[in-house]
């Protein structure tokens, strides 16, 4: 059987990270939503997504097709219903679709397809729908994903400076790093992959997931639910918070509510309020209402795309939304939606980033990384640029 994950129809409400990844590829508990289910199935995954991102996340096709929804969270039982559909059944949930099996010629004519057996599925089960949900889910998630990879496994030792509490929740991974560290998983495990390092005076509660080669760094006090990816640091005080990979928030400073994508950096003693003085709900902005929406949350801090950075002692407001590439500096607390390809300051005005010395910077700091900043990701960063005009305008 051949699996391909799909954009669904609601991935403009997870703009701006869907502007650079498919919603597959969006990072909640320990792994990312394609990582979970490529576990599960024990197989690699292609992608049904936009035409721009094709490139990198092509779609491979086979003869007999299961498409899986790239927003859903899959768990055992949700496996087993997704494994006994037949050509023509698609498994459904209330208003949306989670799986659909197809022949060749029908996969790129999903929404359209026609003669379809609808099978209801009361399996619960995880699904992101907006921004808010990668941190909210994420303490269930981080749950689901350590029970997947710890099963009938042991944990590695780890040296007698560390304090444990709740050990039998705490998982680590080969080469790890850690000494002086205290790790409490009494409210949620604490998963640790393999060639990470946790330094001294580190004080971290669960539930928490720590990625491949990431760092926190010392005196780091961080709060679950919260994961840290691959080849991440951080340091200062970190709440409820994702971080998808390739990012640092290595200094002092708070990061509360909040989920950072790739390739972002926060300078130093940079802080985001994640509660509303008057306590009421906090409003996000949503890229296809182009307006603030309720998140029926009194919890909400920063979210911001791809490549974006921040200078020292930035400030930012309750529910605040950055998009991809944007460098974020200035006195004064920045405004509430900063559209992508932004240079400067809420105090100072904006700018344009322009593309070319966009690429110029990514192409750096790729290379810091041993990493090459090829023609594929140029393209899709000139992509968001045009994509993302509108915004800069408003």
């Amino acid at each position: 059987m051949n699996y391909i994950l799909f954009d669904n129809p609601n991935r403009t409400d997870l703009l701006p990270f869907t502007f650079t990844r498919p919603v597959a590829d969006i990072r909640i508990g320990i792994l990312t939503i394609r990582e979970k289910w490529e576990k599960w199935l024990d197989v690699k995954t292609s992608t049904l997504t936009e035409e721009y991102l094709s490139k990198k996340y092509p779609l491979v096709k086979g003869k007999h097709n299961i498409l899986i929804n790239g927003s859903v969270c899959p768990n055992e039982k949700l496996i087993e219903q997704v494994q006994k559909l037949k050509r023509n059944q698609a498994l459904v949930h209330d208003d949306y679709l989670i799986a659909i099996h197809l022949n060749e010629e029908d996969i790129e004519n999903l929404e359209s397809t026609e003669n379809i057996e609808d099978i209801e599925t009361n399996v619960p089960h995880i699904k992101i729908q907006q921004l808010w949900d990668i941190f909210s889910k994420n303490a269930d998630a981080i749950k689901e994903d350590f029970a997947l990879l710890t099963k009938n496994k042991e944990s590695n030792a780890v040296s007698k400076t560390n304090t444990l509490i709740c050990p039998e929740n705490i998982f680590i991974e080969h080469d790890v790093k850690m000494e002086c560290a205290v790790l409490n998983a009494t409210d949620g495990p604490i998963y640790i992959r393999h060639h990470a390092e946790i330094m001294e005076g580190a004080v971290i509660r669960g539930p928490f997931a720590l990625g491949e080669f990431a760092i926190v760094k010392m005196l780091a006090k961080i709060y679950g639910a919260t994961t840290i990816g691959p080849y991440s640091k951080v340091g200062g005080e970190v709440s409820n918070s994702v971080i998808f990979g390739y990012s640092n928030k290595a200094h002092d400073g708070f990061l509360g509510n909040s989920v950072l994508g790739e390739w972002c950096n926060i300078g130093a003693d940079s802080n985001n309020s994640n509660l509303k003085n008057n306590y009421t709900n906090v409003k996000l902005w949503n890229y296809p209402e182009k307006k603030f929406i309720d998140t029926g949350l009194q919890f909400c801090g920063l979210i911001m795309g791809d490549h974006s950075k921040c200078g020292i002692n930035t400030m930012f407001n309750t529910g605040t939304v950055v998009g991809i590439n944007s460098s974020i500096f200035g006195h004064g607390f920045q405004r509430n939606f900063i559209p992508s390809f932004s240079w400067g300051s809420t105090s100072t005005g904006m700018t344009t980033f322009e593309i070319n010395k966009a690429i110029e910077v990514a192409e750096r700091v790729f290379e810091r990384r041993g990493l090459v900043f090829d023609e594929i990701e140029k393209n899709i960063l000139r992509n968001i640029y045009n994509l993302t005009r509108e915004y800069r305008n408003l």
